[in-house]
């Protein structure tokens, strides 16, 4: 919970550039994973132990909450990369750890870190919060939960005042949009099976998210599951009910996604943060609703459901392979100089051409993610350029500062959505 009241936002990063976008759009709170030892532990994109300071100094001067997660099945020859990794925490100032096994809570504990509940852990009734308040002060509800169970779970936290360490009550946190899994809360062997390679030690291959022929072992006939992805689950949103999870007493929401763009973690916090603030300001309507649910169409998605929350008990399964955003990003030029002056960027084109009208995204490590619309340019100098092309430097005027680190992206409508593939984000979920 937040100090004004409102239900926390937590957004995920996965490096830096999402980090910063997720600053950008008006996050309470980061979740992120380092290395080895976490959900999302081989995906292309994590953080090092080194860069833990970097991460709690830009989160401290927005006032953003830090949370490390290391909740995957820990072995004997683990524990200790797990004291290095919560000593480096503890040390960085992070604000909390996410954990799933006794002894990342045990150690955590001993040396003064805040603990929270993973996912993992499946909580699901009012005993299993009371006991898991003796260690952790926030504990996230199994996904397969109703709101109503949910909020009978606030209930009776408030009735029989259970509190964690810090003396505060506990607070209840879900999930509240992006990828979900077919396994219950992610206890998932699928992957361990077929290719060795645990889901619960952060290194799924997503068999799920595969089209399969059944097969018939008595006559041989075959069936080919058409149209659905059977074991390949909707993406979770909530944001037209989100009116519904806050009056269920939730004090925490999270944006599932370490594995996913910049411009994902940009757009999917920017619309929540809006709506949570609408609630609070009493203008939430269905109207904004759809809205949102536009900017949320564009980014990378497999289809939408309200998940478990409703009273629902069987999953709504993918009919794509790929994504069904209605846009994309395709990388057209580098970076070369700002004038802080005249607030003018600099670009090389290096491929695709950009027009005057054109929407880009210009992402970075500093930058973030930000999207503008070109309005006017310069090519090579020259005023009055409509097209820049191939090995064109290009100067248009920004908001915000841009650095030699930066790439610039054009953004433009999927023809198909559903069939475009991106191996970046093709996580199962972050817990």
């Amino acid at each position: 919970m937040t100090k004004s009241g409102r239900i926390e936002l937590m957004a995920p990063a996965g490096d830096f550039t999402s980090l910063q976008a997720a600053l950008d759009n008006g996050a309470d709170s980061i979740y992120f994973g380092v290395e080895q030892l976490n959900m999302r532990a081989r995906a292309s994109m994590n953080f090092t132990i080194l860069d833990l300071p970097e991460i709690s100094r830009r989160c401290k001067e927005k006032g953003v909450r830090t949370y490390l997660t290391l909740n995957t099945i820990i072995y004997d020859h683990d524990l200790s990369i797990i004291k290095t990794l919560l000593d480096k925490a503890k040390a960085a100032d992070l604000t909390a750890v996410i954990a799933m096994d006794q002894a990342v809570i045990a150690y955590a504990r001993q040396i003064g870190l805040e603990v929270h509940i993973s996912t993992q852990i499946n909580i699901t009734n009012i005993e299993t919060v009371r006991f898991y308040s003796l260690f952790a002060d926030t504990m996230v509800m199994s996904r397969e939960l109703s709101i109503s169970q949910i909020n009978k779970i606030c209930q009776q936290i408030e009735k029989e005042q259970i509190k964690g360490p810090s003396g505060n009550l506990v607070e209840v946190e879900i999930f509240g949009h992006g990828a979900l899994c077919m396994a219950v809360s992610g206890k998932c062997y699928l992957s361990l099976h077929s290719h060795n390679s645990s889901a619960n030690r952060g290194a799924c291959k997503q068999n799920c998210r595969k089209k399969y022929t059944v097969v018939d072992q008595e006559t041989g006939f075959e069936i080919e599951i058409d149209n659905e992805y059977m074991m390949s689950p909707k993406d979770l949103c909530t944001i037209g009910f989100l009116d519904d999870i806050v009056e269920a007493g939730v004090k925490v929401l999270k944006i599932e996604g370490r594995g996913r763009a910049p411009e994902y973690v940009a757009m999917v916090t920017k619309c929540y943060r809006e709506a949570i603030d609408s609630i609070a300001n009493g203008d939430f309507s269905q109207e904004k609703v759809g809205n949102w649910m536009k900017q949320l169409e564009t980014v990378y998605n497999r289809g939408f459901w309200s998940g478990y929350y409703l009273g629902q008990e069987l999953g709504e399964w993918s009919s794509n392979s790929g994504s069904s955003a209605t846009q994309k990003k395709v990388y057209i030029g580098k970076g070369r100089h700002f004038y802080p002056k005249s607030n003018i960027a600099e670009f090389l084109i290096e491929a695709y051409d950009l027009n005057i009208g054109d929407k880009v995204l210009i992402q970075g490590p500093t930058t973030g993610s930000q999207e503008i619309v070109i309005e006017h340019m310069m090519v090579d100098g020259k005023e009055g350029a409509t097209t820049a092309s191939k090995s064109d430097v290009v100067t248009f005027k920004t908001e915000f500062r841009v650095r030699p680190s930066d790439k610039l992206y054009k953004v433009v409508k999927v023809e198909e959505p559903g069939k475009q593939k991106d191996n970046a984000e093709e996580g199962t979920y972050s817990h």
